[in-house]
């Protein structure tokens, strides 16, 4: 690689042993340990995540029932209703502040504890959690099942900003964006397998409920049976602890005997570009002015996962359902049918990211939702018009639907693993993590009166979120298909270089342009 300009040159020791563009980095498929490792990750990890999504909505009458029943044993008269109306919003609510929480110290915890060892301890929230909302119903407390959702979203917060990290130091370079898919994989796989559970036919009857709230202490209690069994991240063994034989060991663990000479030696490169820095702390981020760039873009594409129409979409579901004809009591199983149909998106992404790359995935998913959005507005407008009218507004769901998860939906957690080196990536995670929760809080809020103010046209200003943002990713984020992460890093400050070649004199690392 020649050198371009001075600021790559503090790289070139590090990446002259990088290969040819072109050169595949060969490697053989997975092998079981390796893909168990991921599944013991994620039942613990992201999956809670999405079925504590999920689970929440099937006992919404039977909890307010309680609330009601608990209010009048304890002052002899019933709950007025808007007193109850913010008792079960805070239900739902406050597993949000948990999740910010959970991501606002899961990479403190991740650079202390290990990925492996937050992972297994975060399990202690999910328990407690499940424990608190089983015996509200018996303790006839309701305070109980704020409190439980609360420690529910702790427990996902941390989750969703450390299995991420676990997955994407564990995998191989080449299949590190299969890998990394499990975070959405089960995120999905979570939200579906919540919709089901929550059936009248299995836990959705009314006085199921504390028992179907309690069900989230199932995974938990399967991580911290086979977690156990799986190495702590190479990465962190090697880069933070500094312990080669253990490094060695988890790397013929994950990738076999024979197959991990190349991933030791990106490691060692990584390593020696890290000497002497201690990981850095998220306010740290922003002031290092070579991640001004990676750092914006997880900020963007973080609030654009929330803000991108996708709950709108979900909002809308049963009334178009209802619209189409569909008799209410199956709307619950069309609903179903949405879950299944983002989680199949899922595992496409997950086969298709290591071959088409993220930035085709991405930006060619939000340029769809785009004109989902746009198809959309139209239909629900002239819903009245015609019989097939609501059919279309069908399709369009399940459209929307598939392009989230294609592209946004399973491309965005990759892309922070991929764009920070070991140094910065629990900060990124805990920045990344923190500002998703934080959007997801404001659409929580908010989405209700957009929807009432502009109705149907409320997808017109999801439709400019969608282009925006697959604007900036056109223009600002390289791909990182099968590149070291120091590659990576360096692409974003040539991009810096090469576009202040004109400007002589100046320091590109001063600089904000690109």
């Amino acid at each position: 690689m020649g050198k371009e300009n001075g600021t790559l040159s503090e790289y070139e020791p590090l990446l002259k042993d990088f290969k040819e563009p072109g050169q595949v980095h060969q490697i053989k498929v997975p092998g079981k340990t390796l893909l168990m490792a991921v599944w013991a990750a994620c039942i613990g990890g992201t999956f809670q995540y999405g079925y504590n999504v999920s689970i929440i909505n099937a006992p919404t009458k039977a909890v307010q029932t309680f609330i009601n029943e608990t209010w009048s044993e304890r002052y002899g008269d019933e709950i007025p209703e808007q007193l109850l109306t913010f008792l079960w919003s805070s239900i739902v609510s406050i597993f949000t502040i948990g999740g910010l929480i959970g991501a606002s110290v899961g990479g403190t915890l991740a650079i202390r504890f290990g990925r492996k060892g937050t992972l297994l301890f975060n399990n202690s929230f999910a328990l407690l959690a499940a424990l608190l909302m089983g015996m509200s119903y018996y303790a006839s407390a309701f305070e109980l099942l704020i409190l439980g959702r609360f420690l529910s979203g702790v427990n996902a917060g941390v989750g969703i900003c450390v299995q991420p990290l676990y997955l994407g130091e564990i995998a191989p370079r080449a299949l590190r964006g299969a890998m990394a898919m499990g975070t959405s994989i089960f995120i999905t796989g979570g939200i579906l397998t919540g919709q089901v559970m929550g059936l009248t036919e299995l836990l959705g009857k009314e006085g199921y409920w504390p028992l179907l709230l309690s069900t989230t202490c199932i995974p938990a209690l399967l991580q911290l049976l086979i977690l156990p069994w799986f190495p702590e991240s190479p990465r962190y063994l090697l880069i933070d602890r500094g312990d080669d034989s253990a490094c060695n060991l988890a790397l013929k663990q994950l990738h076999g005997g024979e197959n991990y000479h190349g991933e030791r030696e990106d490691m060692e490169r990584e390593r020696a570009s890290a000497t002497g820095v201690k990981p850095l702390k998220p306010w740290e981020l922003f002031t290092d002015k070579t991640l001004r760039w990676p750092l914006f873009t997880i900020i963007t594409i973080s609030i654009a996962q929330q803000l991108n129409g996708i709950n709108a979409i979900y909002f809308y579901a049963e009334y178009v359902f209802a619209e189409a004809g569909i008799p209410f009591e199956k709307i619950p199983y069309a609903t179903v049918g949405t879950g299944a149909c983002e989680c199949l998106t899922a595992l496409t992404c997950g086969l298709l990211i290591d071959s088409l790359g993220r930035r085709v995935l991405i930006i060619g998913g939000y340029l769809l939702m785009s004109l989902w959005c746009i198809c959309f507005t139209i239909t629900l407008t002239f819903q009245t018009y015609s019989s097939w009218m609501p059919y279309l507004s069908m399709a369009c769901v399940f459209a929307f639907i598939l392009s989230f998860g294609l592209g946004p939906g399973g491309v965005t957690n990759i892309l922070i693993t991929e764009l920070f080196t070991q140094t910065a990536r629990p900060a990124a995670y805990m920045i990344g993590g923190s500002v998703n929760w934080l959007s997801f809080f404001f659409i929580g809020m908010v989405f209700p009166f957009i929807v009432n103010g502009l109705q149907q046209y409320c997808f017109l200003v999801f439709l400019v979120v969608c282009c925006l943002v697959a604007t900036f990713i056109f223009f600002v984020v390289p791909e990182t298909k099968n590149k070291t992460f120091l590659e990576i890093q360096s692409e974003f400050l040539r991009r810096k270089t090469t576009n202040l070649t004109a400007t002589k004199g100046s320091d590109p690392l001063l600089s904000t342009s690109l």
